[in-house]
């Protein structure tokens, strides 16, 4: 399967499943049928104790460490489109899991999600900015938040409007090739938006391991801010460094 502002267009300008290990351990004593519990404090014990989503997310998110060149950043809550899915008012409810995907929230119903912004520290840095978003699901969870994004990236190719702490109107969305075939599944596309004149094309891709979905978004936040026309491709360098992780 193929396939933004978590702020409005000037806000946007401003700007990670684990291999989830469980090791569960039982010592038998010597007599037949006779069971000894392993004391909560041993060593084998502590490993036994899965970690929270939450923790299982901040493993999996790419560090600067994982990709040269970038700071690894939370994104600012000065630009918070909306803080949850609940917030958001879309003109096409079909739209809705666009909403979420171009402005860093959750899709479908997750057990947790972390988003970090990325930014390139070299010379070569054009102002473009990539987000990640990680969320975690119970079993079946992510494969269907996929599937709804995809049917609409489907149904939504002539845009939409997001209202939130702001407004965010696209003109089109398109489904395109991904930066990077990996996962169980995944899928791209393309949005267009139009500020101050100028047109925006914005790139998303999401992919699928397992129980847990990363979603990618680009965005030139200098160029919207100078009203200037922009690409913003996904960076090859930071969605294979996070599908690393991933896998």
């Amino acid at each position: 399967m193929k396939r933004m502002k978590r702020t409005a267009p000037l806000a946007a300008a401003s700007a990670a499943a684990l291999v989830l290990t469980s090791v569960l351990t039982a010592c038998s004593s010597p007599e037949p049928d006779a069971t000894v519990a392993e004391p909560e404090s041993s060593p084998s014990a502590s490993r036994a104790k899965e970690l929270t989503p939450d923790q299982q997310l901040a493993k999996l998110m790419v560090a600067e460490a994982d990709v040269s060149g970038y700071n690894v950043e939370p994104p600012s809550d000065d630009f918070v489109f909306a803080k949850s899915q609940d917030d958001v008012t879309v003109d096409k409810p079909a739209c809705a899991p666009l909403a979420y995907a171009l402005n860093q929230l959750p899709l479908g119903e997750p057990k947790a999600d972390l988003t970090r912004v990325l930014s390139n520290t070299g010379s070569g840095s054009n102002g473009t900015h990539t987000y990640i978003t990680l969320t975690t699901y119970a079993s079946g969870g992510a494969k269907t938040a996929l599937a709804g994004l995809g049917k609409a990236v489907d149904a939504c190719g002539s845009g939409f409007t997001a209202k939130a702490d702001g407004t965010s109107a696209y003109d089109s969305v398109t489904a395109e090739e991904p930066t990077e075939e990996t996962g169980d599944e995944t899928l791209a596309f393309a949005s267009k938006m139009t500020f101050r004149g100028a047109t925006h094309t914005l790139h998303t891709q999401a992919v699928r391991n397992g129980d847990v979905l990363a979603v990618f978004f680009s965005v030139n936040g200098l160029a919207i801010a100078n009203s200037r026309p922009s690409d913003a491709q996904l960076e090859p360098a930071v969605v294979k460094a996070q599908n690393a992780k991933l896998n």
